[in-house]
């Protein structure tokens, strides 16, 4: 009976011994899914170095992204407003055709508004007459549209005067060309006036007194001078600091003129004392006419 038991001992033993011999399955599930895992754990750490610094394809990937992004579009100015009023367009053909041909495109106010009395020139568009023109007296609600906006001349197909107008005034920048597109004149307005110009008040109110325009460092343009009730007295005109061709002295109404006198045509001729051209009674009529005429004496 021992020593059946020790066979049956000594039989385990080998079997056990034997079984411990048996070679690795290294393709087994088991293994493969801790080679998987291991792989796996190796590509995160990577990862996670790589997010740890700096990478220039990261950046490019924003500017990218940035690019895909729609643009803003700008707002385009509506064409049916010009400084806040809102305006109408429209054209006059003269001249007759071809080369000849002159085109005026204008806006004009679609509501009426009464251009600055002071203003020395207001412009506007006759819808009977078609046609346009500049007056210094007031204008017709029912007849008269003040222009009012961007204005161009053209003749024979050339852009030869544009501007703007600021509700029946010359404004901002007006240049003239010739037929070859060559730049003649410039000029810079505010509300009818130069914009250089010195504007002076009538004591303690806002009733103008007189306009002295100035370019360049001098007196150059358009002189203008006002009653108190806002009547145009002077007007004429300067070049090179000193007074030159036709000036109008007018009566305290209706911008009836009175005299006229007249200085040298340009600023290089000899300096001389204006002389009297011609003469207006209060109704208009002509009363003095130099070498012509000479009914003063009858006129008092």
């Amino acid at each position: 009976m021992k020593h059946i038991l020790q066979l049956v001992w000594l039989s385990l033993l080998l079997v056990v011994g034997l079984a411990g011999c048996k070679p690795r399955a290294y393709n087994s599930d088991y293994n493969l899914s801790r080679a998987a895992l291991k792989q796996s754990a190796k590509a995160e750490a990577i990862a996670l170095a790589d997010t740890a610094r700096p990478s220039v394809q990261i950046g490019d990937s924003l500017a990218n992204a940035e690019e895909k992004q729609p643009k803003k579009r700008k707002k385009k100015a509506d064409k049916r407003y010009f400084m806040g009023d809102r305006v109408a367009r429209g054209f006059v053909k003269s001249g007759g055709r071809g080369d000849r041909e002159v085109i005026e495109s204008f806006s004009y106010l679609a509501e009426f508004q009464q251009p600055d009395p002071y203003a020395p020139e207001k412009y506007y568009y006759d819808t009977k007459r078609r046609k346009l023109y500049k007056t210094r007296g007031e204008l017709n609600p029912e007849q008269h549209k003040v222009l009012h906006g961007p204005y161009k001349k053209e003749q024979g197909g050339e852009v030869v005067e544009e501007g703007y107008f600021y509700v029946g005034t010359k404004h901002l920048r007006w240049e003239r060309y010739n037929r070859d597109g060559i730049l003649l004149a410039k000029e810079h307005f505010e509300k009818g006036f130069l914009r250089d110009a010195v504007v002076k008040y009538y004591e303690g109110t806002k009733k103008i007194k007189e306009v002295i325009p100035y370019a360049y460092g001098e007196v150059q343009g358009t002189y203008y001078r006002f009653y108190e009730n806002g009547q145009l007295e002077w007007m004429g005109q300067y070049q090179k600091g000193r007074k030159v061709g036709l000036w109008v002295k007018h009566f305290d109404f209706r911008a009836r003129r009175q005299y006229e006198y007249q200085y040298p045509k340009t600023p290089y001729e000899p300096q001389a004392e204006p002389y009297l051209v011609k003469q207006y009674d209060r109704h208009g009529t002509l009363i003095f006419e130099k070498d012509k005429l000479d009914k003063r004496a009858s006129a008092r």
